[in-house]
């Protein structure tokens, strides 16, 4: 555990699937991580007791990224427990990781459910980073999660499909951007990943197999492959790779 001993992360939705795995690993990697969390205080607070009893550093902290208000009270919160640990407010490392998802064909799709989708998906992210930049170290190292379905035709999900597409171009974008700085921007683009947001899926043995066929592994991603893939994008070792989307299907529809 020494990767990333002195950085300090923080991981949008960390309180469950994915981002819960990325949390911990990045913990296990030595680095001190804000654990951020919508609503649910008592799972983020199990991913902090977790990441800590393993020998790491992890503390939680709720927000609602859905206004701009929002993010500049997470960045508040993180950067008063920063100061009382380290005397700073720096940063090395965001983990753009909250979403959400719509399953919903283009005829069904109601305007509200759309711009909640947006708002989480494409606007967070984006004043996500907006406001990390007073705080984000030279050589810091910015990871967001996109999707596979940017590439793969699935059916029921055109709207979810286009926020992630809108993840890659931001990834792209400020690649150029941030480059002189010496701050990496890429993106990791899962498919079907066992998550507890997959739940109804993964317990229905059609569905089940639906995902499975898809990887040319046969089964279902999990967690911990995905985090496997955050830890290099933020370690020191990744410092020659930016602005890419980085596939982490399990060769999904190749």
């Amino acid at each position: 555990m020494s990767n990333l001993m002195g950085k300090v992360a923080i991981v949008t939705g960390g309180s469950r699937g994915i981002g819960r795995a990325i949390a911990q690993r990045l913990g296990r990697e030595g680095a001190t991580v804000a654990v951020h969390y919508g609503t649910n205080l008592g799972a983020a607070q199990e991913v902090v007791k977790e990441i800590n009893s393993s020998g790491g550093s992890a503390f939680a902290v709720g927000a609602d990224l859905s206004t701009l208000d929002g993010i500049q009270t997470l960045y508040a919160a993180v950067g008063s427990e920063l100061v009382e640990r380290f005397g700073t407010t720096a940063i090395d490392i965001l983990v753009n990781n909250a979403g959400t998802s719509l399953g919903a064909s283009i005829a069904d799709t109601k305007e509200a459910d759309f711009d909640a989708l947006m708002t989480l998906n494409v606007k967070a992210p984006f004043f996500m980073i907006q406001q990390a930049m007073p705080h984000l170290r030279n050589g810091g190292r910015i990871i967001q999660i996109s999707s596979a379905v940017t590439r793969i035709s699935l059916p029921g999900v055109p709207a979810y499909s286009m926020s992630k597409a809108t993840i890659n171009a931001l990834t792209l974008s400020l690649a150029n951007e941030l480059g002189p700085r010496g701050i990496t921007i890429n993106a990791i683009a899962p498919a079907f990943v066992a998550t507890d947001l997959q739940a109804g899926m993964l317990q229905d043995p059609e569905s089940y197999q639906f995902g499975a066929n898809f990887s040319i592994f046969g089964r279902w991603g999990e967690p911990k492959n995905i985090a496997d893939i955050a830890a290099f994008l933020a370690s020191s070792e990744s410092g020659w790779v930016t602005g890419q989307v980085i596939d982490a299907s399990g060769g999904s529809h190749l």
